[in-house]
């Protein structure tokens, strides 16, 4: 008897068994060495993803979240000072704002991309702003040449929350071509498991061009202190564990890889679900490649959340990102922003649905998943 693999929203069992020889090794070779605080494969890992992305630095760090509060604090601002996220986001930046005593501002995003764009930052420009996080969401970069254009207009800093879009690329309106995460002042990424490059665990890491940035973002991250025992700032204490710069090292050598399977998987899907009624597949900026950490549909309005409990009385996983924009969470909650400030992050959340996309996904998989998702629109067409 035949065992049907059960269809999972990212497959990290099988992506480990087909590396598992060269994980292993990596991971045997930590252990015999006892070398698991900022170790050589720390160092090694932090001169690889350099590379990959041409860029100058990557100071690695415990976490996306805690790269987004060490470049807020590296660029120095101070309480009281505004940043620019879109309303439409993962919580994690907010987070980082806030802790931080900075005060978030809303800018609604580009009912295609899901991005942020110039003209809604600018028009969330305060006199206190000093800083906008640009998020590349689901696999793609947002529009960056008009956004640092106007940060370079208005003085501000420009942070670019790339856990999504690690290897994807920027294409200027010269032809010329940059990593996401190299193309404002700093970059952050996510290590987490189900990130494009994960690791097996919590892991980060920040981007930049600047040295004496990066410097600065090093010596934060290691409890301000350059030289042991003398703290010459605040710092916190957030490295990348040994053991898992070892298998991002080896990960990253396939990043290629596994991003061109998840724009072969992406391209596949847009192929299938092209006539299913109600349902608008991820639109491809031109400026941006995209590597699809998410692939997310745009359902008519009224039918996301049946469609997801249809998925998944027939076992097949979905997730909506993000149910709730950042403006309504109760936790940011401002009465001068509320329900109808930014219609378009609002009605996104109502509307996305992410299915399952992965460097294991097969064919017949997908063959499935767009059918139980073609039924069902069919059949609610007239409804």
């Amino acid at each position: 008897m035949t065992t049907v693999e059960p269809i999972e929203m990212v497959d990290l069992k099988n992506q480990y068994l087909r590396l598992k020889t060269d994980i292993d090794e990596a991971i045997q070779h930590c252990l015999e060495s006892a070398d698991f605080i900022n170790g050589h494969s720390v160092r090694e890992f932090q001169r690889d993803l350099a590379a990959f992305l041409w860029a100058n630095r990557v100071i690695t760090c415990a976490s996306g979240t805690d790269a987004l509060q060490i470049a807020l604090m590296g660029l120095g601002l101070k309480p009281g000072d505004d940043v620019i996220v879109p309303a439409f986001t993962d919580v994690a930046a907010v987070e980082a704002i806030a802790l931080l005593g900075l005060t978030p501002v809303w800018a609604d995003v580009d009912p295609k991309t899901f991005t942020l764009t110039a003209e809604n930052v600018e028009k969330a420009l305060t006199p206190r702003t000093k800083a906008i996080v640009p998020v590349h969401l689901f696999g793609q970069c947002a529009p960056m040449e008009p956004l640092l254009r106007l940060a370079s207009a208005h003085n501000l800093f420009v942070i670019e929350d790339v856990a999504q879009a690690l290897g994807s690329e920027y294409e200027f309106a010269d032809g010329s071509v940059e990593s996401a995460g190299t193309l404002g002042n700093v970059g952050c990424v996510s290590f987490s498991p189900f990130t494009n490059l994960g690791c097996y665990g919590d892991g980060g890491a920040l981007i930049t061009n600047d040295i004496e940035l990066a410097d600065r973002f090093k010596v934060i991250a290691n409890h301000g202190q350059r030289k042991k025992y003398i703290h010459e700032m605040v710092g916190v204490n957030s490295r990348l564990d040994t053991l898992q710069a070892a298998v991002l090292t080896v990960k990253l050598k396939h990043l290629s890889e596994f991003n061109r399977q998840r724009q072969i998987a992406a391209a596949r899907y847009d192929y299938l679900l092209k006539d299913v009624p109600g349902v608008w597949t991820p639109v491809s900026a031109d400026s941006s490649s995209h590597v699809y950490h998410h692939y997310t549909l745009t359902v008519r309005t009224g039918m996301r959340d049946a469609l997801g409990a249809h998925l998944r009385l027939h076992g097949i996983p979905s997730m909506v990102c993000y149910p709730v924009p950042m403006h309504l969470q109760p936790a940011y909650y401002d009465d001068r922003f509320p329900a109808g400030s930014f219609p378009v992050a609002e009605r996104l959340s109502q509307q996305v649905l992410s299915l399952p996309i992965h460097t294991e996904m097969d064919a017949q998989q997908q063959d499935t998943i767009v059918s139980v998702i073609a039924d069902f629109m069919t059949t609610k067409k007239h409804v």
